[in-house]
């Protein structure tokens, strides 16, 4: 009696089957714009959407040209991230929704198991909008039949290859339902389609690499697809042959409800487990200048990376608290308060955050412009686009900083941002009461000089030396100095920390830092010391193991 009771209460639920949709909605809602906000914001900084048909025709000249316009139409939205959670939750209904209107009512809950695996495949960050964006379109297009036999396949001698230009390789998806539909009529399709992919490599994508042609192109933000992304399109076939087959009849309502909760709670906790999402948030709290919840997240959260040394030690140079507290927390190494370039998007935005702040603008332009040029499906960056602008306008560079203005001026977010600053060029006066931008003008780097990243050390003294108001400069050096194990260097640049640091009296860091020096790291309790001995222990593993590789 208790089963058949659940089987009527799963049927009602299923005719009422908007209220479970909803509830996919709320929680998608709640999830992106309670939990993770970050990552919306992760995903709205590698694009910047314009509103010129220029934009438009340049989406338009490639395959998955319209998924990919709509997608950074969407995305452009995530500045707002409870809007941005909002466009997800009814983009996840609309999915859902789609993938039902291809089962019989008995099947609905079969659904949620292609929505699922959605969910769980965009917990990776680099899983772009345009990939579900592509699978409806390729659902919803896959419905239009003819009722003339004769039209319903010439149809498709144009409608394949057009639905293959505007989405992209899920036109996949399309075929293998047109296949579904009617297996005898159309199952020339895949080699029609993969007649199309060939002939368009081999003239048009001639250098875009095959498997991306056929597979992955604009549904990843790297060139290279990941193959368990096909899992998703792949549940949607699988969903529609079983209710072909009637299979729903054998696998009952409380069977496909307990797989749909234990997928569900295996894509929650399995998908969104990557470590980098700690490093997300930090950059998402550096671009909101959060820098107390920095520090009260390292405190109990740490992640072994430079990445996450130069986001702590910023927030503690914010706060006046680097040269009391950088040793309580993980120290990468060298590389803790200013990492070297990396040749990716992302990892550098801590330290190109820093040397805007310290006064070393020509660096943090550089940086910005190489994460920009480094962003893999070659789009531009709102937040990086902004912050060039900015360098250009603090070194006067003013008709760089126009060109950069008027691109961000065709945006929606940073469009009222791009006119304000516009209203700069120019104006000496007005630049020197900026708050940000006329304080850098007095404490950045006047003389020119080459940047050398093992000489950190000393551009950072340079900078300090040239402006000793610059009291984020000297707490850089200094504690550069420190990493750098550099003792005697230290120990010179103490009556500077006296004189100008403004501290009331000796930080408690740099006390301990003496102490150590003095009792040559015989100091158990010491952080300083602790700091010193892994670098120490780090060296040797690292000589040994290039020994190890010289002698085979």
């Amino acid at each position: 009696m208790k089963s058949e009771y659940i089987t009527r209460y799963l049927q009602m639920v299923a005719k009422k089957n908007w209220v479970l949709s909803v509830f996919l909605g709320t929680f998608v809602f709640l999830f992106w714009g309670g939990y993770l906000p970050h990552a919306l914001s992760y995903a709205e900084q590698y694009q910047l959407f314009l509103w010129t048909p220029d934009y438009l025709l340049d989406c338009l000249n490639h395959p998955a040209g319209l998924v990919e316009w709509l997608e950074t139409c969407l995305v452009q939205f995530y500045y707002l991230p409870w809007l941005g959670a909002m466009i997800l939750a009814l983009l996840f209904i609309g999915y859902q929704r789609m993938v039902a209107s291809w089962l019989k009512a008995e099947s609905f809950l079969l659904s949620f198991i292609p929505t699922i695996f959605l969910f769980w495949a965009m917990g990776d960050l680099d899983v772009l909008l345009s990939f579900p964006i592509a699978m409806i379109v390729a659902m919803a297009v896959a419905k239009i039949r003819l009722a003339n036999r004769w039209l319903d396949i010439c149809k498709e001698l144009v409608l394949v290859p057009l639905t293959y230009w505007l989405i992209g390789p899920m036109a996949w998806l399309y075929v293998a339902l047109r296949i579904v539909v009617d297996y005898k009529r159309f199952a020339w399709l895949p080699i029609w389609l993969l007649a199309v992919q060939l002939l368009l490599w081999h003239t048009v994508l001639a250098q875009v690499p095959l498997q991306s042609v056929i597979g992955s192109m604009g549904y990843y933000r790297s060139p290279s697809m990941v193959p368990m992304l096909w899992i998703v399109p792949l549940s949607v076939l699988l969903c529609v042959l079983a209710d072909r087959f009637r299979l729903t009849q054998v696998v009952k309502w409380p069977v496909q409800a307990v797989a749909v909760v234990v997928l569900g709670w295996l894509a929650v906790t399995r998908g969104y487990a990557d470590e980098r999402y700690e490093l997300v948030w930090q950059d998402y709290q550096i671009r909101n200048e959060h820098w107390d919840d920095i520090i009260q997240r390292a405190e109990q959260k740490t992640v072994e990376t430079a990445f996450w040394s130069n986001s702590v030690n910023l927030a503690l140079a914010e706060r006046r608290q680097l040269a009391d507290h950088m040793f309580d927390f993980y120290q990468s190494g060298i590389d803790a308060l200013l990492m070297n370039m990396v040749r990716n998007p992302f990892s550098n935005i801590p330290a190109a955050e820093a040397f805007f702040r310290l006064g070393m603008v020509n660096s943090a332009q550089r940086y910005m412009f190489d994460m920009q040029e480094s962003i893999n499906n070659g789009r531009k960056s709102g937040r990086f686009t902004q912050r060039i602008a900015e360098c250009y306008i603090i070194n006067g560079k003013y008709n760089l900083a126009r060109k950069h203005l008027a691109l961000l001026k065709h945006s929606l977010f940073y469009s009222g941002w791009a006119e304000e600053a516009e209203t700069y060029l120019g104006q000496e006066e007005k630049i020197a009461q900026h708050p940000v931008w006329g304080r850098l003008r007095q404490i950045r780097q006047h003389q020119d000089f080459l940047f050398y990243y093992p000489e950190m050390a000393s551009m950072l003294g340079s900078l300090f030396n040239g402006n000793r108001s610059n009291t984020m400069a000297l707490d850089y050096f200094v504690a550069q100095v420190l990493l750098n194990g550099d003792a005697p260097t230290f120990q010179q640049a103490l009556p500077w920390v006296q004189q100008y640091g403004g501290y009331m009296q000796m930080p408690r860091g740099y006390q301990d830092a003496m102490n150590c020096i003095q009792r040559q790291g015989q100091v158990p309790a010491s952080p300083y010391a602790a700091f010193i001995s892994r670098m120490l222990a780090k060296a040797q593993e690292q000589q040994n193991n290039n020994v190890y590789e010289t002698a085979h």
